[in-house]
């Protein structure tokens, strides 16, 4: 039975490879080229035959060898790698940019490891409390191990796609769009911090492609078109209820305050009917939707 420790073992990991400075190679190259046409011209006009065929095929194999040789350039720019194989062998990858010289008898294949955006469609899933929602995300990423890029997965391009989707559903499904309970966490409330768990989620998923999640970030979240309407309804209550809430303490307040500054200031005493009428009125005044009309009391204050 494969253990996790073999599994580990057998997985590949980026390393440098073996090359060195372009210059010196090409101008070897040039130069075996050149040393190669000579002796096929030098060939060319020589009297005996026996040294005639030696110095032309020994200039033909020269060049041969020279081109051969400058087969191994490769031109590396900024952003790029070359992942380097013999014979289908991992032989290490070329970060240094540049012109630089491997084995020719090596395959090179060009990765970029420049950061890139994916950003999903928009999704339909279901929150925490079952309400359908819709929400999309844009993921941040770079290859970081091309090793592991090319040969632990088939494409990683379409592997981040698809964990990123995989990622966002599976955040969408374990919180809700709004929370019910004080303190709890929420899609829309708590923004910063799901968005922080769905970037250490997307890093373990794509672990073994050798990315790095650089950043992730919702670019749509909402109720699904069949419910909008009634959470709409739903907040727009809520948002009446705090109102009417801080409209109530703030009341109470002025009221205390009124009472507090009367007693204080010995303008009227009040008996504790009085005292409750004159409570009621104050508050149906401060929380009432409509402005008060005054009434003006010509008689006493028992009449």
């Amino acid at each position: 039975m494969t253990t996790s420790a073999d599994t580990r073992a057998t997985e590949v990991r980026e390393f440098t490879a073996h090359s060195i400075g372009g210059g010196a190679a090409l101008l070897l190259g040039l130069a075996g080229m050149l040393a190669g046409a000579g002796l096929i011209v030098t060939g060319a006009v020589t009297a005996g035959a026996g040294a005639k065929a030696a110095l032309i095929a020994g200039g033909i194999l020269l060049a041969l060898l020279a081109i051969i040789a400058m087969s191994g350039l490769n031109t590396v720019a900024p952003g790029e790698a070359r992942v380097v194989q013999l014979f289908g062998r991992y032989r290490g990858t070329i970060r240094a940019d540049g012109l630089r010289w491997v084995n020719p008898l090596t395959s090179r294949e060009k990765i970029s490891t420049r950061v890139r955006n994916h950003e999903t469609a928009v999704l339909k899933v279901n929150d925490a409390y079952g309400n359908p929602i819709e929400l999309a995300a844009v993921v941040v990423w770079r290859v970081s191990d091309t090793a592991r890029a090319l040969f632990e997965v088939e494409d990683f391009t379409e592997f981040v796609e698809t964990q990123t989707e995989a990622a966002v559903r599976h955040i969408a499904i374990e919180y809700p769009y709004d929370a019910h309970d004080e303190g709890g966490l929420s899609l829309r409330g708590n923004a910063e911090e799901i968005t922080e768990k769905l970037a250490v989620e997307l890093s373990t998923r794509v672990e073994a492609a050798g990315v790095q999640i650089i950043e992730s970030r919702f670019t749509h979240l909402a109720y699904a078109p069949e419910i909008a309407s009634a959470m709409l309804q739903r907040q727009q209550a809520g948002a009446v209820v705090a109102a009417r809430k801080q409209i109530v303490e703030g009341a109470v307040g002025m009221v205390e305050l009124a009472l507090t500054r009367l007693a204080e200031e010995d303008i009227v005493d009040l008996d504790p009917e009085r005292k409750a009428a004159m409570v009621s009125n104050l508050m149906v005044v401060l929380c009432g939707d409509r402005a008060a009309t005054p009434v003006i009391n010509t008689g006493t204050l028992y009449q």
